[in-house]
């Protein structure tokens, strides 16, 4: 029985990472096996055993040992190292009934005890096969020495520090293979977070400078066109010179003509996230995505005196309700997701709250938050506090999630 092999592994413990190291202490410990087998073997056929009797004894032990390497591969029972180890130890009291020369092989088993059971299991165990060392020699020879009972004591002490040490090694491998993947994890998701504020920054940036423009031709050329015309309409009425009035004329025309495409420009360059409800909008297209691939119950609630809201507050909600929902749909296991956009005086406010698993709010708040979804919302509270908003988010493990993002409606009075 491998102490490294992969399906093998302590009760309570984690799964064993494959690498350089595992093998090596995998294909030390066979070595370990057939070479303290051999010199039992060897050792009892010089003392006047029988050596039919001594090797029947070193083959039973090594096949017991090897099955340990092939049986984890067939079975999913985190039982069987410990029924392994304890038919093991009996195989090796048989062979130390046939030969005291076999007691080599507790140094095998008390590295076997330390990585396979509990600590307390494992110290009574090695006990056990101590007293079995020590009592060997005796009925066997009738006598003992100080050697053949400090050594063993040593010895076991030795072996069960190295197993217990080597046990520890495996999980703090393991540890840091998790937190290094949860970083990269992180990592990808700042970097795909910081391309799509890129890409949003991008936009709303366009959007703010169209708005601009179509605010400062509406403002100048446009009301210019309307007084030209209105002027030369109120004058053609008082001429009464032919030519004048149809000179007035050609010119209201002319003045009404360029106003018209005028408007027409400023209504092209007008973005359609100012247009009336287009948050609600895209909120509502969102949820019925979500519906649609992921089979979640979708409700979305807007406060109907919601005025129309600059486009940096409605980029910036967007974005975060993208967020919340992926983490609904990734981490959460629920089953409905509920929206609310509510006017909260000099404030717009956005819940998003569902039934899914929940999570400790404290933990959270406390700890550095490893984990995708962690992070998401960190980034979603530090969006919103560049824009004098914040994140407020209540949960409790089993009773679901609910997240407030609020954010003023007036930016510049916050910046």
């Amino acid at each position: 029985m491998s102490v490294v092999h992969a399906p093998l592994r302590r009760p309570g413990s984690g799964s064993v990472p494959a690498g350089p190291t595992v093998r090596a202490m995998e294909i030390g410990q066979h070595v370990i096996a057939v070479v303290l087998t051999a010199i039992g073997v060897s050792r009892a056929i010089g003392d006047g055993v029988a050596a039919p009797a001594a090797i029947a004894s070193g083959v039973a032990i090594l096949l017991w040992h090897t099955a340990g390497t092939v049986l984890p591969s067939r079975t999913r029972s985190h039982n069987l190292p410990v029924w392994w180890l304890l038919g093991f130890a009996v195989i090796w009291v048989g062979a130390v009934a046939v030969s005291p020369e076999f007691v080599w092989l507790a140094f095998l088993l008390w590295l076997l005890a330390g990585h396979l059971l509990p600590l307390r299991w494992g110290l009574a165990f090695s006990a056990v096969i101590l007293v079995v060392v020590v009592v060997a020699p005796i009925l066997h020879h009738g006598t003992t020495s100080y050697a053949d009972v400090f050594g063993p004591l040593i010895g076991g002490v030795f072996a069960f520090g190295i197993s217990r040490g080597y046990l520890q090694l495996l999980r703090d491998a393991a540890e840091r293979e998790r937190l290094v993947t949860s970083l990269r994890n992180a990592q990808r998701e700042m970097a795909e977070l910081q391309d799509e504020l890129a890409l949003a920054q991008r936009h709303s940036g366009a959007i703010a400078e169209r708005t601009r423009i179509s605010r400062d031709i509406h403002d100048t050329v446009a009301q210019a066109l309307s007084s030209i015309r209105l002027l030369t309409h109120a004058g053609g009425s008082r001429t009464t010179d032919a030519d004048a009035s149809r000179t007035f004329a050609q010119v209201e025309a002319l003045a009404g003509d360029s106003l018209g495409d005028v408007r027409r420009i400023i209504a092209a360059l007008a973005p359609a996230e100012l247009e009336d409800g287009a948050l609600a909008s895209a909120l509502r297209r969102m949820l019925d995505r979500a519906h649609d691939e992921a089979g979640l119950l979708v409700e979305l609630h807007v406060d109907d005196t919601l005025p129309i809201l600059r486009t940096e507050v409605e980029v910036a909600l967007l974005r975060t309700a993208q967020s919340a929902l992926s983490n609904v749909r990734l981490h959460s296991g629920a089953t409905r997701v509920v929206i609310t956009l509510t006017d909260d005086q000099d404030a717009v406010r956005m819940d998003i709250s569902d039934d899914g698993a929940g999570f400790d709010v404290a933990a959270w708040e406390r700890d550095a938050g490893v984990g995708s979804s962690s992070y998401g919302l960190r980034f979603m509270r530090a969006r919103l506090r560049e824009l004098g908003g914040g994140l407020d988010v209540e949960s409790t493990p089993g009773e679901g999630t609910a997240i407030s993002a609020h954010l003023p409606i007036h930016i510049e009075a916050v910046s």
